[in-house]
């Protein structure tokens, strides 16, 4: 395998085996244990060699849970899940029982939650009034806190409720506080009708699921500018079009589609499961003379082969619960997509915002679609067709069909870094970032394909990459000839129109949905969200994902000028924490833990809260030293500028071997203690004073100064490296170790 540093460090990191913390597999090793565990159900023995033929040559990788678990005691290989929620409390709960399995198991879960009945409706068994959707979201999420996934897959959710729903305005506001429900993306299910409302600025009913009664109406153009506001502060809520989705349901039979996976791109019926894979478009180019074209008879050979992968993995699988073993047996649902499609396009010399560019996108993904449903019909042939074929929408055709589904445009954040190739159908982020390793060493990472070129054409030098690695793009280098600068185009150079187009034009040829962000700079407007939102319903697409950069709390930046020695002294001492003040006040807390009684003693100056002192057992014990260096680091912090309430959102849900419970509540260790204090005092601060003085920001321009002169792009710090995460597809996912929010 031509690996990458980056891609051997997340293949050690999260999905080569270990024994004892250590590694006791090597790539090429993992990829025989997949390909042999996903050929047992072959009776010739030369799929196998096939099937670790392609991942070998990094021309297709199947979704991440097969990856870490084929041939492996968990033997869970589905990426994909959604679970009924029924508005009863035993439904509520039954189904977040089966979501910690999943989520143990390595999955990511959907939910709608639209047939909860709505907050303060009557609750007739108790005589009581019902909490509402957000409510019991706000408890899945917590639940997904605890919820361990080995140290490889971290729980994610998807959230949706019906833009019909009597809470839809409390749903879409849910997360605008971002410390908040941060284990789900949410989306609202929006329908034809609403659309219609929205178009002719006219009324529209919210019913209640428990009666089918209209409760109220409301103004259905105020509420899609509520959603496009809630977007344009921080990327939520998504929308996907449910009333399209079910149009395209290909067993309506069997039941509704009411919420996809955790990114959009697999709507899926109650209890359904589906795994991925996708093919690296980068490998799929070929010189022809002097040219260079899609090699269309490698592609073919490699869908037909895959699409036998991914039909193989259904039945090698090891389901968490019987009833989706059940119904994705009966559905048998795949979904093959791609990534590597913008290395594809630099490499034939096309342009991502262009028409040439477009159809490109269109050609590559009919050709996908139709060899894929071609190589699922030879197996429905071989094998028969999937047990719920009677009364789907391939009965009519005559033909046998072995999957229900076959294509998909999944985010490829992990699997993508592995491969050494671009995200999904994402344009690239940056042509070259830097990236910091041990010891504040740092060392510039450059996307192969566009190295690759430069050096073809004569033009690499490294000083010119670390003028990329500056900004992220070649826009102003005029060291690079316009024509290639028309071709190194980045995620933030294309336009929200091109975005879209591009996403629709695969969509026409996909059975699933496509994931996707739409980025747009940080100067975007609401009415440039709205119009996007607009233009996805009118060109077909199934859902979309926006992205204004630097909307989120936590950001930092992940490509900037390269500093020298002067400024970086300006700016270490600009950013020096101020001066403890002489004088403060402040209170003392007392709180019990794992280790024993804890007292937390927090003050505070007319600049907001300043320091923390803590002091629990014996002077020179463990417990202690440690709560004393984490409430040292605190206070260094929070005269550094970080937010009281950052603080409390890195520490809160830090476990240690002895959790106890105080009061009603857990406490988990020593850092979630201090966490719990430290909120209740923000809390009571807030009501005692709502203008209380905020922690300042340090004082240091240079970033803001940067990102308006270098087109600096923001993302959020990963909490496992803090390296660079990137909001593509989706889904923000580490640059450096392959950490994703959503799988």
């Amino acid at each position: 395998m031509q690996l990458s540093n980056n891609a051997r460090t997340v293949l050690e990191r999260r999905y080569l085996a270990k024994i004892d913390n250590k590694l006791v597999e090597t790539p090429e090793d993992m990829l025989r244990r997949v390909a042999k565990n996903i050929a047992q159900h072959e009776t010739d023995p030369t799929w196998e060699e096939k099937f670790f033929e392609i991942m070998n040559n990094l021309e297709f990788l199947p979704n991440s849970p097969t990856l870490m678990n084929a041939g492996r005691d968990l033997q869970q290989l589905a990426a994909c899940f959604v679970l009924p929620i029924e508005d009863s409390m035993e439904g509520i709960f039954e189904t977040l029982k089966n979501t910690a399995l999943i989520q143990k198991s390595g999955g990511g879960t959907g939910f709608s939650f639209s047939r909860l009945r709505p907050n303060s409706d009557v609750v007739s068994s108790t005589g009581g009034v019902a909490s509402g959707p957000v409510s019991f979201m706000k408890c899945y999420n917590a639940a997904t806190d605890a919820i361990k996934q080995g140290g490889t897959r971290r729980g994610a959710n998807m959230g949706i409720l019906r833009v019909d729903h009597p809470d839809i305005i409390e749903f879409i506001q849910s997360k605008e506080d971002t410390s908040q429900i941060t284990n789900f993306n949410i989306s609202v299910g929006i329908t034809e009708d609403f659309m219609e409302a929205v178009n002719s600025n006219k009324n529209y009913a919210l019913i209640n699921p428990r009666s089918g009664e209209t409760v109220k109406e409301l103004n259905a153009r105020e509420v899609f500018e509520l959603i496009v506001e809630m977007a344009w502060k921080n990327g939520e809520p998504g929308i996907v079009f449910l009333d399209r989705m079910n149009r395209a349901n290909p067993t309506p039979l069997v039941g509704e589609i009411e919420a996809t996976n955790p990114c959009g791109e697999q709507p899926l019926l109650a209890n359904e499961s589906c795994n991925l894979g996708s093919i690296n478009l980068s490998t799929m180019a070929k010189r022809k003379g002097t040219e260079w074209v899609v090699n269309w008879d490698r592609l073919q050979e490699v869908v037909e082969i895959s699409v036998r992968f991914l039909d193989n993995v259904i039945d090698v699988n090891k389901y968490p619960i019987p009833a989706i073993e059940e119904m994705t047996k009966a559905n048998r649902k795949i979904g093959l997509g791609v990534m590597g499609f913008s290395d594809l396009l630099m490499r034939l010399g096309i342009a991502y915002n262009s028409e040439e560019g477009v159809e490109l996108g269109r050609e590559i993904m009919r050709f996908i679609q139709t060899k894929g449903h071609a190589a699922s019909v030879q197996l429905g042939e071989e094998r028969g067709s999937f047990p719920n074929y009677k009364g789907s929408i391939f009965e009519k055709t005559g033909k046998p069909m072995r999957n229900s589904t076959v294509t998909t445009i999944a985010p490829t954040g992990t699997i993508s870094i592995i491969a050494g190739c671009s995200s999904g159908i994402e344009p690239i982020f940056a042509l070259a970032f830097t990236r910091n390793v041990m010891d504040d060493d740092r060392l510039i990472e450059v996307n192969a394909q566009f190295e690759e070129i430069l050096r073809e054409e004569g033009l690499y030098a490294d000083d010119l990459v670390e003028k990329v690695a500056a900004t992220g793009n070649v826009r102003d280098l005029e060291q690079i000839p316009s024509a290639l600068r028309d071709i190194f185009v980045t995620a933030y150079e294309v336009t929200p129109e091109w975005h879209i187009r591009m996403q629709a034009a695969f969509q026409e040829f996909v059975d699933n949905a496509v994931s996707k962000t739409v980025n747009f700079p940080k100067e975007a407007t609401k009415e440039d969200i709205k119009e996007v939102y607009e233009l996805a319903y009118d060109l077909g697409c199934k859902g979309v994902t926006v992205y204004r950069a630097g909307s989120r709390e936590g950001e930092v930046l992940t490509v900037g000028h390269k500093q020298d020695a002067t400024e970086k002294d300006k700016d270490e001492a600009s950013s020096s924490p101020r001066k403890r003040p002489a004088v403060t006040t402040g209170q003392t807390i007392r709180i019990k833990t794992g280790c024993g009684t804890l007292y937390v003693t927090i003050n505070a100056d007319e600049q907001g809260i300043c320091e923390v002192f803590t002091t629990i057992g014996k002077a020179g014990g463990c417990a202690g030293a440690f709560s004393e260096a984490t409430a040292r680091l605190i206070s260094l912090s929070l005269r550094s500028g970080v937010q009281p309430e950052q603080v409390v959102k890195q520490l809160k849900g830090i476990r240690c071997p002895h959790p106890i419970w105080q009061d009603g509540k857990q406490v988990l260790s020593c850092p979630d203690a201090i966490a719990q204090v430290l909120d209740e005092y923000i809390k009571q601060q807030e009501n005692t004073n709502n203008d209380r003085p905020m922690n300042p920001p340090i004082a240091n321009d240079s970033a803001s100064e940067t990102t308006s002169e270098s087109s600096v792009f923001k993302g959020e710090i990963c909490p496992e490296c803090s390296g660079n995460m990137v909001e593509e597809s989706g889904c923000s996912t580490c640059l450096d170790c392959g950490f994703s929010r959503c799988s």
